[in-house]
């Protein structure tokens, strides 16, 4: 939000919780949206969606698939009938959409794979669609790994590798495409503000890497060895489908219409992003 506040825009605030202020606006996600409650802003960005980490049960995928699905098929219509639209809709996706791909490089025209987070992405753009019919300019930020200290995926890394326990994930070989969490904000107010921008852009960093380059980059910034790595079997045996998708499958991701477009990435190299990130 400051970084929103600081180019000028006023931010409200959607959110399942009782408001509290007059800059919150009460929101199920599951329940069509109340259309008033929405009008005369220039601007929506939808980011909210059920945390992928965890088992998948089929109670948890479900989860998952609807808090996206739905709840984006429910802002989309109700964006479209209100009586003053938006500019300029922002619905979130993921590099997931591609599946599992090996080393292809992966662009926004490029077609989506299989899976089960491939068929979520899949279903969570085409529910911005009422949008999109209705004139709306809608832009789907397909997010690759987010490197932040503080939360997501690399949070959860930090100690066994600060222990000197990290190593790559299988045989290291699958991609990671990863974009650091200030480039993801100034990502955003780039699609926000860049009008030629719609449709699937890629929100990764220019650079994407191996898994074990990814986990050896990190050791060194560290300062630690990683000597140890993980069996696939051992991943597919503890964390099944979600480590599946997760943490072995491969997506070579390009920003390609992000760098077309005039961005210019603050860390665009994972070993100046560890630095900046771990300081």
């Amino acid at each position: 939000m400051p970084a929103l506040t600081a180019q000028g825009w006023e931010v409200f605030k959607l959110t399942r919780e009782k408001p509290r202020t007059s800059r919150q606006i009460q929101w199920d996600p599951m329940q069509p949206v109340d259309l008033e409650s929405v009008s005369g802003f220039g601007a929506v960005v939808h980011l909210a969606g059920e945390n992928i980490f965890g088992p998948w049960t089929k109670a948890k995928k479900r989860r998952i698939f609807e808090s996206r699905a739905i709840g984006t098929r429910h802002l989309a219509e109700a964006l479209a009938q209100t009586s003053i639209p938006p500019r300029v809709f922002v619905s979130a996706s993921a590099t997931g959409y591609y599946g599992n791909r090996g080393d292809e490089i992966l662009r926004e025209s490029t077609s989506a794979g299989s899976g089960f987070l491939s068929e979520v992405c899949q279903a969570w753009e085409q529910a911005a669609e009422p949008a999109a019919n209705a004139g709306i300019r809608v832009v789907h930020p397909r997010v690759g790994l987010v490197l932040s200290a503080s939360g997501g995926a690399l949070q959860r890394m930090l100690l066994p590798f600060r222990l000197g326990l990290g190593g790559r994930l299988g045989d290291g070989r699958q991609w990671w495409s990863w974009i650091d969490l200030q480039d993801l904000l100034g990502g955003l107010l780039h699609i926000l503000n860049q009008d030629s921008l719609h449709g699937a852009v890629n929100l990764v960093a220019p650079s994407p890497v191996t898994n074990a380059e990814f986990t050896q980059t990190l050791a060194v910034a560290l300062s630690r060895p990683a000597i140890l790595s993980v069996p696939e079997f051992v991943i597919r045996t503890l964390l099944g489908q979600m480590g599946e998708e997760l943490l072995l499958s491969s997506q070579r991701v390009e920003p390609e219409k992000l760098v077309a477009s005039g961005y210019h990435f603050q860390s665009p190299d994972l070993r100046a992003a560890f630095a900046r990130i771990l300081q």
